[in-house]
């Protein structure tokens, strides 16, 4: 891979978009290197947390459009099953089991966006900006954007921010909930995160991630069922019986 790294770094992977002098804007080679990526992770059986990042002074610049888009004239049909393929092959991201961590910096536009928000936790640079202009250059959000832009911000903001083509910054976005956390060093700060992930009991933090995503979309009942479940499921774990032994020491 050329445009995209894999690195490992104990439990924790890092996909690190790898094409500075680009501003890592992404090609059809880099999306595919991007999917490969991804897809190395799903079945890596030691992976316990992914951290996303950059080298250079920007995230991603968003789409390498004569790269992806070329014939503009071909059919409307044929256009979109070629944009479902773009799509698919870095929303393998938002699928992984383990945590995810966006570390941000600079500009992140549009696609850029999405890889972004299609991680558990974005943890963001002072500078990181993160533009939504998809309408400034004629184009429909694609990509997930309208559904990751709306959950994280509300329906409301997330139309506003698209009629508007706004760029959001940092702080803002951690008002508005497109942020996590500002940090002076985002890679160092997702890095910590995802190894305190990667140090607990694997079980139990997939589960928890489950379970805050069914908590999105689902009443209490389901929520306490599948709680009641994943609990029971840790009592019999070590860490909970080292913890229950020096308790009963005290």
């Amino acid at each position: 891979m050329k445009s995209v790294r894999l690195e490992k770094d104990g439990p924790v992977r890092h996909i690190v978009l790898a094409a500075p002098k680009k501003r890592n804007a992404l090609s059809a080679q880099m999306l595919d290197e991007l999917a490969e990526a991804v897809a190395r992770v799903a079945t890596d059986e030691e992976a316990r947390a992914l951290v996303i990042r950059a080298e250079g002074k920007a995230f991603c610049a968003g789409a390498d459009i004569h790269s992806l888009f070329g014939d503009l004239n071909r059919p409307t049909a044929q256009i979109r099953d070629d944009l479902k393929n773009i799509y698919a092959s870095f929303l393998g991201v938002a699928d992984l089991p383990i945590p995810t961590i966006a570390a941000v910096h600079g500009v992140a536009v549009g696609a850029g966006v999405n890889i972004a928000l299609a991680c558990d936790i974005v943890i963001a640079g002072a500078n990181a900006q993160f533009a939504v202009t998809f309408a400034d250059i004629g184009l429909h959000p694609g990509g997930g954007a309208s559904w990751f832009l709306t959950r994280r911000m509300g329906a409301d903001r997330a139309l506003a921010a698209i009629i508007a083509a706004e760029t959001i910054d940092a702080e803002t976005g951690l008002r508005h909930g497109l942020v996590t956390q500002i940090a002076e060093d985002p890679v160092k700060a997702a890095t910590r995160l995802a190894h305190q992930a990667a140090a607990r009991d694997p079980g139990l933090i997939r589960d928890a991630k489950r379970a805050v995503q069914i908590a999105e979309t689902s009443e209490l009942p389901e929520v306490l069922e599948f709680e009641s479940w994943a609990q029971a499921a840790t009592v019999g774990r070590p860490d909970f019986a080292e913890f229950v032994e020096r308790f009963t020491k005290r």
